[in-house]
């Protein structure tokens, strides 16, 4: 049992939450960036314009990726589960 496995687990596990933070939000900072280009450009400043995209392209992209984000969960886990009998004995 060296702090070695613990470290690659931790790692493991921090990639794991960045991929799935950024599949929902990477889509819905361009989306919001180009909502507020063009409300700079218009003038114009209300604030459903800016939120309604950015909820549904959020929406959409955990709809698209959800299948691949639940698989990788999955093998994370059983990855895990894999490891005990290394990190016990």
């Amino acid at each position: 049992m060296s702090p070695e496995i613990f470290v690659d687990i931790l790692q493991d596990a921090l990639f794991l939450v960045i991929l799935i933070v950024s599949a929902a939000i990477v889509p819905s900072l361009i989306v919001g960036l180009i909502v507020a280009v063009f409300q700079a450009a218009t003038s114009i400043n209300e604030q459903t314009l800016s939120f309604l995209p950015r909820l549904i392209v959020t929406l959409l992209a955990l709809i698209v990726g959800g299948h691949f984000l639940v698989q990788t969960l999955m093998e994370y886990f059983i990855t895990l589960v894999m490891r005990i009998p290394s990190v016990v004995s």
